[in-house]
């Protein structure tokens, strides 16, 4: 699967933004080939809304972007809100059990080299992968890459924001050994999941 995330931030009023994105930007993305699911999570203090759109193909997602641009625009607009627009690549993705709303979502943003990308990938499945899904608390991962130039996003959901604190608390200690790898990681967000929309 291939991924679209935006990120609205200074964002005053989360809700109106949360109708929106159900009444109004639903519906016109879900009319285009290939979508494949919808999820949006929000940092309520931060003035933080995160939408992640799925498809099936890098083609089909590439392909909606025109039609999804007026969307984005309304949702900017409403929300009086800074956007940055992101493509992606799904690499890994871990279920115990589905999302739900009202879910906590841990979201890590990280950066490597690209010609890298394979090799700290296959350390991720084989080692840390196993680690994160047996905390307490564990619900989903997505591990997802831009291989051209090597950012890239790893959310996990767990059941509630106890759960997900002290996840993050063990991911701190993963890092040192990560960062010898070749991984940077950027910022951290700990969010709410608002919406889902999943095939």
């Amino acid at each position: 699967m291939y991924a679209r995330v935006l990120t609205f931030s200074g964002v005053t009023d989360l809700d109106a933004g949360i109708k929106y994105l159900q009444e109004t930007a639903q519906p016109t993305v879900r009319s285009q080939r290939g979508y494949g699911g919808m999820t949006a999570s929000a940092d309520r203090s931060g003035g933080i809304l995160g939408v992640l759109s799925l498809w099936e193909t890098e083609a089909d997602r590439d392909a909606s972007d025109s039609a999804l641009g007026k969307t984005r625009d309304e949702a900017r607009g409403l929300l009086g809100a800074q956007l940055t627009v992101e493509t992606f690549e799904e690499m890994v993705v871990e279920v115990s059990r589905p999302p739900q709303v009202g879910s906590a979502l841990m979201v890590t943003r990280i950066s490597m080299d690209p010609a890298r990308i394979d090799e700290i990938l296959e350390v991720f499945k084989q080692n840390v992968a196993p680690e994160i899904k047996a905390s307490p608390g564990f619900r989903a991962l997505r591990n997802m890459l831009n291989r051209q130039t090597g950012d890239g996003i790893v959310g996990t959901a767990w059941d509630d924001e106890q759960s997900m604190r002290a996840a993050a608390t063990e991911a701190m200690a993963r890092r040192e050994d990560a960062g010898r790898r070749g991984v940077t990681f950027v910022d951290t967000s700990y969010r709410e999941i608002v919406f889902i929309d999943l095939k």
